[in-house]
């Protein structure tokens, strides 16, 4: 039942009912009610805001899977393209160069797309920007990947040609990978463990133990295998087409001066002979009588994921065994 007013009327001095017209109570109700409207909409809006339906969580939930898995593709296209940079290097200046063939310029490796946009059907989206990213990486691995896979034909045939100068050039690890306790220190600068100097390290050092096997990394001849002050007992090939190895600090030598040998045959055992502080095989490939990095010249023993850890362990600071 509605509340009753009064008003107090100073003419009679006493106090009279209010009248309610039907329209005020009318236009009371109407705006009652769209106050009401009022407020529940700015609420619902307001607690959108904060409140996800159904619908919205699980397209929420997507696209944090959808960037998940954007991080992970990201990831390993970087490793792909880390890998297919040592097989171009290794191409340029290993392959190409033992078979006399030109280098592939950066220019042709690396050579953009040309023409309209390609990628106007991606524009507009929330996440344009990284979809188009990702998409042109893709694009950039696959157009190298079909530069590399054109040049790889190539080295195919001329390998074809020139089998033997193949079988000759250094192109596995003097020691297997199963026997080796770790790689000590590569091709760079390095503080030399007995001289206590700064000397440039010209081969790899591999550490194993006493008496593990050492082979020969490519068809050849032995030119010298005798005992030096420096490198103890050592094994030098000569393989032809310009390249030499050197297998030092051996414990016992097996390979004979004037040996005919060729790749995986045994020359000797690992030592510490000569100056040296450790039981460890030291390794050098030489070109025309220029020492080179000998971490090119494992591409018929290593994957690619063996191949960039040893290449990671070879960079890493530190002295040298000998």
């Amino acid at each position: 039942m509605a509340k009753v007013k009064y008003y107090y009327d100073a003419d009679t001095l006493s106090y009279r009912k209010i009248a309610v017209k039907k329209s005020d109570f009318f236009k009371k109700t109407v705006y009652g009610f769209f106050s009401i409207l009022l407020i529940a909409f700015i609420g619902f809006v307001f607690l959108s805001q904060f409140i996800m339906s159904p619908n919205e969580r699980s397209q929420k939930r997507e696209l944090e899977n959808l960037k998940l898995h954007y991080d992970l593709l990201s990831k390993r296209m970087e490793e792909s393209s880390s890998v297919l940079s040592q097989l171009q290097e290794r191409d340029n200046n290993i392959y190409r160069i033992y078979f006399e063939a030109n280098p592939i310029p950066d220019e042709q490796r690396k050579a953009g797309f040309g023409g309209v946009n390609r990628y106007k059907s991606l524009e507009g989206f929330d996440n344009s920007t990284m979809i188009t990213k990702l998409t042109k990486d893709i694009d950039v691995l696959s157009k190298q990947l079909v530069v590399q896979s054109k040049s790889l034909d190539e080295i195919v045939v001329l390998a074809k040609e020139k089998e033997k100068m193949l079988a000759s050039i250094p192109a596995i690890l003097p020691v297997k990978l199963v026997d080796l306790t770790r790689m000590a220190s590569g091709y760079k600068w390095r503080m030399h463990p007995i001289l206590k100097i700064r000397k440039f390290h010209k081969g790899m050092d591999f550490t194993a133990s006493v008496g593990t096997p050492i082979y020969a990394s490519g068809n050849g001849t032995v030119i010298r295998s005798q005992r030096s002050a420096t490198y103890g007992k050592v094994v030098y090939i000569d393989h032809g087409y310009g390249y030499k190895t050197i297998y030092a600090h051996m414990s016992k030598l097996k390979a004979k001066r004037g040996q005919i040998v060729k790749r995986g045959d045994l020359i000797g055992y690992v030592g510490n002979t000569g100056r040296s502080v450790s039981s460890h095989l030291h390794y050098e490939v030489h070109k025309n009588d220029v020492a080179l990095n000998p971490i090119n010249f494992y591409y018929g023993d290593l994957t690619p994921e063996e191949f960039l850890a040893m290449q990671k362990a070879s960079e890493e600071e530190g002295q040298s065994y000998d």
